[in-house]
């Protein structure tokens, strides 16, 4: 089991930026990656950022150079940094662990944290 919290979020204007944390239970050395996704109301959930424990990230294209995505393995957390925010990464973001183990995936989600940018 792997419980995650999720901190950061807020309201912002246009440009702004937040930081997103989440902190995991159990070590990310053990977790083989750890992401971001986001929802907005009335559209289903989607990748964001993730980050395997080899250190390799992933962006949706939406993201790319505005956000970045890095783990901090001593404190079991996960940030997201957003730059430059736009009214449209208006969502509520949830952080997730992926544990992999033989052909076991286990998937586990935090409760989410609402960010809104004014425009």
């Amino acid at each position: 089991q792997v419980q995650l919290a999720e901190s950061g979020g807020g309201l912002v204007q246009a440009g702004g930026s937040l930081r997103l944390s989440c902190a995991s239970s159990r070590s990310i050395f053990s977790i083989s990656a750890m992401g971001w996704y986001r929802q907005a109301p009335g559209k289903q959930r989607e990748l964001v950022a993730s980050i395997t424990s080899g250190i390799i990230t992933n962006y949706a294209d939406s993201v790319k150079g505005r956000f970045t995505i890095s783990r901090d393995n001593a404190k079991n957390t996960v940030y997201l940094q957003m730059n430059s925010l736009k009214p449209e990464d208006t969502a509520v973001y949830y952080c997730n662990a992926r544990t992999v183990w033989v052909k076991e995936v286990n998937d586990y989600w935090g409760q989410g944290t609402q960010v809104t940018v004014s425009s």
